[in-house]
């Protein structure tokens, strides 16, 4: 039985019309005599997409049955015993309530499509599973239903239903997607302008990519080696030289003419390690094109120019941009060039772009190598020339040229000598004069075929002939140490300033630079060890990679850092002449760990100084505020008692009703005393437990007037995850300083409204309201915003609210209240496993 056809309608957001496309969809099916049933579509009472089910087959639902309340869920039994052609399944990633055929319902759906059933379904581009971090860290809600990555990706066809920000803001206020009484909830939270725009740019984007992934399997199926400019790709050339970042400049530039033009960087190096990059302003451009949207790539090849071009084919690049050559004029004679070289051999499908730079004929440099000062190539090319070379040139003037003659023969064999200096250094040479020797004395210097020389002359003559082949020898050999040496100072230097210039900065955590050390050795892990005292044991101050050393005998290198602390490395055996490097490297390790234990000790000062301010603003509110309730009650007391006055009924109910006031105000601000010290010592241990928001609210209002609050709690929101006591006290501090500074007459109006897996709940006043910047400081202990008069609390109050909130797992957070005034907005989360019993559409439901 063949498998049945997936196709996804993807959206950005609730809202954009994936279950209305689909609809139509079915429609045009219907039409076409296609067998199409809908198996579960959700139209969450939005009346356009309620029309669009009228003339579909649809399949009854199964009813569940869970905790007193009963749910529907797709039947698919009922589906499968239809076959129909095409199935209709809404909200691809909806969690199935307990007791269903399948925890999920893109497992239902991957039944029916294994019954050869097509499938037709909706998916928001947040319920992706790979997405949900990034989605979390935009909208600030975590989606608790999400589909993996790779069901989606299977579907035969994805298509984007888009929406701009502004149409979809426009079609929510018109009562389009949500009930009249979510959408302020809607608009000022998850459907905020920046939300939606980031949310359609990630659904953009991840289409992209699958439409990229269609394009590439097809090329390969297809076997295309032609690229296919399907959308600008530009690959830029790097060689480590300071001109890469005018080119990588110049590549995004380029990019940014193009709809979703793409910058990808890449460093070719050779197979044997040879490379003339500073690693350090490789890491440099890396972040730079990093922070242009490019990506950087490392490549290992021989042949520069056939590598970029296998690398720019292979991604299906269409232009590529180098820096004109930075070798003299002189140095063209060894070849056009990589830049030449690739403009030739790229082809008509892949343009070229030749950057000018500041770089132009100032040189390449030579390489800097941490081993062998020429190269392994060079040196082994210098061993042949040096050994074979002059076995060759005796074959060959033995055979054609015999009578050339003692001198131009020495010439020679000299000329293979300095060749072979020339590639291989000194001992490649020496032994290029000692085997040329040899065979000029006995192939070339009468008496032939013997080592003794008849002519005192010749003996001069070759004595001088090995003269000249050690001393050219030793000059290409020193001038090649001298060159590797100052290179290698040169990049000792860039590493010591960049690093000293980090840690003076406070740029560098201990983990960061113990990372850096491990790059830029090539080791495998790196740690630093300390420890108290000679014999106490070693402890690690901070570690990178894997399996560091733990005491300093089991690593491969071992630097001391004063006599109680070490920087010990894994992976190779180092050389002496790394170690100088690596022991500045050690001492700053120790500086950093000084400077974070510091900074750490800072922190905890400046944590007790806060104690020592909050002790402070405690005395004075003891002092003032709490004394003002207090006199009160000593003076109503006092009166009552005094025998030389005679009190009236309704004076005595005065004196008794100011006595309540004066111990409720008392009572009401030692309870926000001992919270505060509460929170503050980290002793708040909630008892969390599923609660009704609507029973826990009215209970709150104790404590202000009848008639100051208007409560607006549905009985259909889901149940809540939270410690009920704190959620009370915390509720009721906020509505109290609503009511405090609320206008005579108004009403504050306390609202609920469920927002995925979190209720949101809105104190709004109509008071005189805060400006933003005094936005976060009013839930700061012992502050009062405006002119508040003393006597009337200690300032407390939103401060233990939001303490409150946030060891329940909420948050609290003030908002402008259109028209005027303050709207406090605390969210709670839901139970995981709770769903309201007829689920509403929130503003991170599927549509």
């Amino acid at each position: 039985m063949a498998r049945g056809r997936l196709r996804i309608y993807l959206g950005a957001a609730p809202g954009v019309g994936k279950t209305y496309a689909m609809l139509s969809e079915a429609h045009r099916r219907i039409e076409r005599g296609t067998d199409c049933v809908v198996a579960f579509v959700e139209h969450h009472h939005r009346p356009r997409t309620e029309v669009m089910l009228h003339g579909l087959e649809q399949v009854p639902r199964r009813e569940l049955t869970y905790r007193g309340s009963v749910f529907t869920e797709m039947d698919v039994d009922a589906v499968l015993a239809r076959r129909p052609q095409v199935a209709l399944v809404d909200e691809l990633p909806h969690t199935n309530i307990p007791g269903s055929r399948n925890a999920k319902r893109w497992q239902d759906v991957e039944e029916l499509l294994a019954a050869g059933i097509d499938v037709v379904s909706t998916v928001n581009i947040q319920h992706l599973e790979s997405l949900g971090d990034v989605v979390e860290s935009i909208t600030g809600v975590r989606q608790q239903e999400t589909v993996p990555d790779e069901v989606v990706r299977r579907a035969d066809q994805i298509e984007l239903v888009d929406m701009s920000p502004q149409a979809l803001r426009r079609r929510m206020a018109h009562g389009n997607i949500y009930k009249p009484d979510k959408v302020d909830a809607a608009l000022s939270n998850y459907f905020r302008p920046g939300n939606l725009t980031a949310l359609r740019e990630l659904a953009l984007l991840w289409v992209a990519d699958r439409v990229d992934e269609y394009l590439n399997e097809y090329r390969r199926e297809h076997r295309v080696s032609t690229i296919w400019g399907s959308r600008e790709r530009i690959v830029v050339g790097l060689t480590g030289g300071p001109e890469g970042r005018t080119l990588i400049r110049r590549a995004a530039r380029l990019a940014e003419k193009g709809a979703g033009g793409e910058v990808l960087a890449v460093y070719i190096s050779r197979s044997d390690g040879l490379t003339a990059a500073s690693p350090k302003e490789l890491a440099v451009q890396r972040t730079l094109v990093e922070d242009l949207g490019g990506t950087f790539h490392h490549v290992v090849g021989d042949d520069i120019p056939v590598a970029l071009l296998d690398f720019a084919r292979g991604v299906n690049a269409t232009q590529i941009v180098l820096g004109v050559s930075r070798r003299r004029s002189w140095q063209y004679v060894f070849g056009p060039g990589v830049g030449a070289t690739v403009a030739r051999d790229s082809g008509p499908d892949l343009d070229v772009h030749l950057i000018t730079h500041d770089e132009v004929g100032k040189g390449r440099g030579l390489p800097v190598t941490p081993g062998t000062r020429l190269g392994r190539s060079r040196v082994i090319w210098g061993w042949l020339v040096g050994v074979f070379g002059p076995v060759l040139l005796t074959w060959l003037l033995t055979s054609a040229a015999p009578d050339v003659g003692l001198a131009n023969d020495m010439l020679l064999y000299l000329t293979l000598t300095v060749a072979a200096a020339l590639l291989g250094g000194l001992f490649p040479a020496l032994a290029s004069a000692v085997v040329g020797s040899l065979l000029l004395n006995w192939y070339f210097t009468p008496p032939v075929h013997t080592l003794t020389i008849a002519d005192p002359k010749n003996i001069v003559a070759i004595a001088i002939f090995v003269g000249v082949a050690v001393s050219v020898a030793s000059v290409v050999d020193l001038a090649a140490r001298r060159t590797h040496q100052a290179a290698r100072l040169r990049a000792e230097s860039e590493i010591l300033s960049f690093l000293a210039g980090n840690v003076l900065r406070g740029e560098t955590t201990l983990e960061a630079l113990l990372e850096r050390v491990r790059e830029t050795f090539g080791m495998e892990s790196a740690a630093l060890l300390e420890r108290t005292g000679e014999t106490a044991p070693w402890t690690c101050a901070g570690s990178v990679g894997p399996e560091p050393a733990r005491i300093p005998e089991d690593a491969d290198v071992d630097v001391p850092v004063g006599d109680h602390m070490a920087l010990s490395l894994r992976g190779r055996v180092l050389p002496a002449a790394d170690r100088r490097v690596l022991a500045a490297f050690a001492a700053q390790a120790a500086v950093v760990l000084d400077r974070q234990r510091l900074q750490s000790e800072a922190d905890r000062a400046k944590e007790l100084a806060e104690g020592n301010r909050i002790r402070t603003a405690l005395l004075a509110a003891v002092s003032h505020d709490l004394r003002t309730p207090l006199a009160g009650i000593k003076a109503a007391v006092t009166s009552l008692r005094s025998d030389d006055v005679e009190w009236s009924e309704q004076d005595q109910a005065d004196l008794l009703e100011a006595i309540e006031e004066g111990a409720d105000r008392l009572d009401h601000l030692v309870g926000n005393l001992l919270d505060m010290s509460r929170l503050q010592t980290g002793t708040v241990t909630p008892i969390v437990r599923e609660s009704d928001l609507d029973e826990i609210v009215p209970m709150t209002l104790g404590g202000v007037p009848e008639d100051s609050v208007e409560l607006d709690i549905p009985e259909t929101l889901p149940m809540v995850h939270v410690d009920r006591g704190l959620l009370e006290r915390a509720v009721a501090n906020v509505v109290e300083n609503a009511v405090k500074y609320s206008p005579p007459g108004e009403r504050v109006l306390v609202s609920a409204s469920a927002l995925a897996d979190r209720v949101e709940l809105r104190v709004v006043d109509r008071g005189p309201g805060v400006p933003d910047e005094a936005k976060d400081r009013i839930f700061e202990p012992f502050q009062r915003y405006g002119d508040s008069p003393r006597g009337v609390g200690v300032g407390l109050g939103l401060a233990v609210a939001r303490g409150f909130a946030e060891a329940i797992g909420g948050t609290l957070h003030a908002e402008d209240t259109p028209g005027g005034g303050l709207t406090m907005v605390l969210t709670v989360p839901t139970t995981p496993d709770r769903r309201p019993e007829q689920p509403e559409p929130s503003a991170a439901t599927t549509s």
